[in-house]
């Protein structure tokens, strides 16, 4: 029997498992996880019964199969959630799916809104031209915004940098006050030195024209027309959070035969005079164990497989080492209510706002982002009623500063900067905070990433080893992007087939365009 050694039990990882296994009788598989829990990025943390999602993910997919494989790892609810219940609110739910008050194992469907935070007022994200988007930028900076985007359609710049890249779409106004901070903030680099390809996955078909094409097509009602995937009003979202439906996944692999060894950070990939991996070493309570293996799954970050091999040439080598990542910090903070008042038509318990999260683009605080926990799931909450349980989302490097922050310190930062906002009056109001830390959470755009393609030709020369997930290929990927490269990696294995460009074309321009016809609710037609 052969053996698949895959690396890591986040989404990448966990789908490519339960592919071999569920598509082939002829394959042991073992998944070595560094940490003790599934989902990697996606996972969910469970702080005294109140739960926190690590960067906030949307399950939305013009992909089929994944929106099937979603379907079966959790079946869509069948009747409403515990918020819906309370408001009276109408929700989708499908005949025969499963009750959310009754059972775990369900995907709920969430409204989605999302807004930006600029100078103490908010805006519509996507930014919307509605009569309340004028009213706040006032007259004379909607016409700057209007010109300056007249000005971009006429005297295009060359999509060299993601700064051009944004002024092509929204005009140099809309740029500066929406895009310029938060970028770089995010990145710790202007945008002007960031390759433009991240705003090519990102925001794919986002532009001007895009949002006008949505708002003409709501208001003449146009049957089947396209939504973007930055546009959509509803999306999936797992009861428990998205660590739930990585949680039932390894539960899956397990039950079908799979191994799963958690703790485990492997740190060597050792290969042969054919350059074939023979086997891989990785280190589990201070022991080191090596264990062979006939295919070699990665979703672990490039830089740290490259580093792992033994006889690497010297530009792939180095390509690798230079490659940067952006770390991520976050703070959950529980208190009675929040300032913002919700002037929307969105029933919400406690009328709170009904935003899933917030982009903060006030250059007064370091935070980027925060998210309201109680409007993704009403069961990621521990007492719905009569707490709001935020989580502040920071954009660091390891090592820095914040990075080095102990949790009473970092969470004295991010309360201050809530009442800086106006989120909240005073310290005395926060019942309680909880700090988590992520590492290597978004793979950048910058540094020696502009030579990548060397690297990938150098890894896709390694017959037996692929490449998954958001860092297994150094790409922004989404989830679905992430799974389908597992499902491609699978295709090929059982195939086998050689050739790997398949594997690496997932969520490039030429490839996967988005362009399946949607529904107003974003399902696939």
């Amino acid at each position: 029997m052969k053996k698949a050694l895959v690396i890591g039990a986040g989404p990448a990882g966990l789908t490519a498992a339960y592919e071999l296994l569920t598509k082939s009788n002829d394959i042991e598989v073992i998944v070595f996880e560094e940490s003790d829990c599934f989902g990697g990025i996606s996972k969910t943390v469970n702080y005294k019964g109140n739960r926190m999602d690590m960067g906030g993910h949307r399950f939305f997919s013009k992909i089929p199969e994944v929106n099937e494989w979603w379907d079966k790892m959790l079946p869509m609810q069948g009747a409403p959630t515990y918020d819906d219940i309370i408001l009276n609110r109408p929700m989708p739910v499908h005949k025969g799916g499963p009750d959310p008050e009754k059972e775990d194992r369900v995907m709920l469907t969430r409204h989605r809104v999302s807004r930006i935070y600029f100078d103490s007022k908010f805006y519509d994200y996507p930014v919307s031209l509605k009569w309340e988007t004028i009213k706040n930028m006032g007259f004379v900076t909607t016409m700057k915004v209007g010109f300056s985007y007249l000005a971009a359609l006429i005297h295009k710049k060359p999509e060299d940098n993601l700064e051009n890249f944004y002024i092509n779409r929204f005009g140099r106004k809309l740029y500066s006050m929406f895009f310029e901070y938060y970028t770089e903030n995010l990145w710790g680099r202007h945008p002007s030195e960031i390759d433009a390809s991240w705003g090519a996955q990102r925001v794919k078909g986002m532009s001007i024209t895009a949002i006008l094409k949505d708002i003409f097509g709501k208001l003449f009602k146009k049957k089947n027309r396209k939504v973007e995937t930055s546009l959509i009003e509803e999306f999936k979202y797992p009861k428990l959070g998205p660590g739930q439906l990585w949680d039932v996944t390894a539960d899956e692999v397990v039950k079908h035969g799979g191994t799963i060894i958690k703790n485990a950070k492997v740190t060597k990939l050792h290969k042969n005079g054919n350059n074939i991996i023979t086997s891989l070493t990785y280190v589990k309570d201070g022991q080191e164990y090596t264990v062979e293996g006939d295919y070699i799954i990665s979703s672990m970050p490039v830089k740290d497989l490259v580093a792992g091999m033994n006889d690497v040439p010297a530009d792939p080598a180095r390509i690798a080492a230079g490659l940067p990542y952006r770390d991520y910090m976050t703070l959950g903070v529980l208190v009675p209510k929040i300032n913002l008042q919700n002037k929307t038509n969105i029933k919400t318990v406690s009328n709170i706002v009904p935003d899933c999260w917030v982009y903060v683009q006030d250059r007064t605080v370091k935070l980027g982002r925060f998210q309201i926990y109680n409007n993704w799931s009403p069961y990621m909450i521990k007492d719905l009623k009569n707490t709001v349980w935020i989580g502040l989302e920071y954009f660091v490097n390891e090592g820095d500063e914040y990075w080095n922050m102990t949790e009473e310190e970092f969470s004295k930062i991010g309360v201050e900067e809530m009442i800086k906002l106006g989120l909240i009056d005073s310290p005395d109001v926060v019942i309680d905070t909880h700090m988590e830390k992520v590492k290597k959470a978004y793979p950048a755009y910058f540094d020696t990433y502009d030579e990548i393609d060397t690297l990938v030709d150098y890894l896709s020369s390694i017959d037996n080893l692929y490449c998954v997930g958001r860092n297994g290929q150094h790409r922004y990927n989404n989830i679905d992007h992430s799974m389908v490269t597992s499902f491609e990696t699978v295709k090929n294995i059982l195939s086998g087939e050689k050739d790997k460009s398949n594997i690496w074309n997932v969520n490039t321009e030429k490839e996967y365009h988005e362009e399946a016809k949607t529904t107003e609710a974003g399902e696939v037609d």
